[in-house]
């Protein structure tokens, strides 16, 4: 089966947002202790908001990790699908 007709069904859309939504939560909770580990461990949590998520920062932060999730998540489910 070629990848333009795996796209087509349903069940490859449902499998490919399950593998994305838990590969994007393991890569921000990933991303988040790499970049504010002493923060997190202090409990500063608006240190982590400020270096993270405030003043448009959080398109980056969260942008490329969902194209990449969704990236992933179409290739895990077409790799794996029959």
């Amino acid at each position: 089966m070629t990848f333009i007709e795996k796209i087509q069904q349903p069940v490859f859309w449902m499998n490919t947002f399950k593998i994305a939504l838990t590969f994007f939560i393991v890569l921000t909770i990933l991303s988040l202790l790499f970049h504010s580990f002493s923060d997190l461990i202090s409990m500063n949590f608006t240190a982590v908001l400020e270096n993270n998520i405030y003043e448009g920062k959080w398109i980056s932060f969260f942008g490329i990790k969902i194209i990449f999730s969704l990236v992933y998540g179409m290739w895990m489910t077409a790799r794996n699908m029959r």
